[in-house]
C-alpha cells in the first residue's frame, strides 16, 4: 500500500527527535495545545483531542504539502484543488489586468 500511493516507511532510532522529526513535531504541537486547556473530566481531554486531531488532519493547512490538508493529500485531491487554484489565480490576474487597463484609460 505505501509503495503504491509513493511512500516508504523509513525507521528511525528510539529516543532520537533528529530522526523522528515529523511525529515529534506533531506531538509537540498537540502537547502545547493540551496545555492551553483545563480539563475537568477525561472526557473532556479526550473530547478535546478528537477535536485536534480533525483540524489538523481535515481543515489545517501545511505549508509542506503546498497548502493543503493531510486528508486532501492522502485521499488524492491535491491535484485537483491545486489546478482549481491555479485557475482562480488566473482568473483573478486576469480581472485586475482588466480593471488597471480601464482605470488607466
Amino acid at each position: 500500500w505505501l509503495s503504491d500511493k509513493g511512500m516508504e516507511h523509513t525507521r528511525g532510532a528510539p529516543c532520537h527527535p533528529q530522526t523522528q522529526g515529523k511525529i515529534e513535531r506533531w506531538h509537540q504541537t498537540l502537547k502545547n495545545r493540551i496545555l492551553l486547556e483545563n480539563y475537568f473530566l477525561p472526557g473532556d481531554l479526550e473530547q478535546q483531542v478528537a477535536a485536534f486531531v480533525d483540524h489538523y488532519n481535515h481543515r489545517r493547512y501545511h505549508e509542506s504539502l503546498d497548502n493543503l490538508t493531510p486528508a486532501d493529500v492522502y485521499f488524492g485531491r491535491g491535484d485537483i484543488i491545486t489546478l482549481e487554484r491555479e485557475r482562480i489565480k488566473r482568473e483573478t490576474i486576469k480581472q485586475r489586468r482588466l480593471l488597471h487597463r480601464d482605470a488607466a484609460a
